[in-house]
């Protein structure tokens, strides 16, 4: 039970991080007056490319433990992601009419975080190969 309630704090603490990160990207870019929501977009995408390496990382050597996996992928990237606020406000595009947006901003945060995501994973590959950590 004490190792529950532990990685709990864990995730907890990542993930108060991932959502303040998500705030103030939002806000930054609110003072900006973007009609695309570009923090919550800049959100998914740079979450998705550091839980990409995070994942790497985690199995392809034992350079993290499993509370730095909890602290990092569960927490941070779970509360810096946004795949709610990310489906709120393409119903807010559908809703106003503004289908264009709509499309184009669900087809880019999903293509982009996946590549993201790909991309996390080669760079750990490539830096893990080149730098002499493991063989392939």
């Amino acid at each position: 039970m004490k190792q529950v309630i532990l990685f709990s704090l864990y995730v907890g603490a990542g993930g108060l991080i991932g959502a303040v990160t998500r705030y103030l990207c939002t806000l930054f870019f609110l003072k900006y007056s973007f009609s695309f929501p570009a923090g919550t977009f800049l959100s998914n995408v740079i979450g998705c490319l550091i839980i990409g390496i995070i994942i790497q990382i985690a199995t392809g050597t034992e350079l993290l433990s499993p509370e730095a996996r909890l602290f990092l992928a569960t927490g941070f990237c779970g509360g810096l992601t946004t795949m709610s606020s990310f489906v709120y406000e393409t119903s807010q595009f559908i809703n106003d009419g503004e289908y264009f947006h709509a499309s184009s901003y669900f087809f880019l945060t999903l293509t982009l975080s996946f590549a993201a995501f790909v991309s996390g994973c080669i760079i750990v590959k490539l830096i893990m190969r080149y730098g002499g950590q493991y063989g392939t």
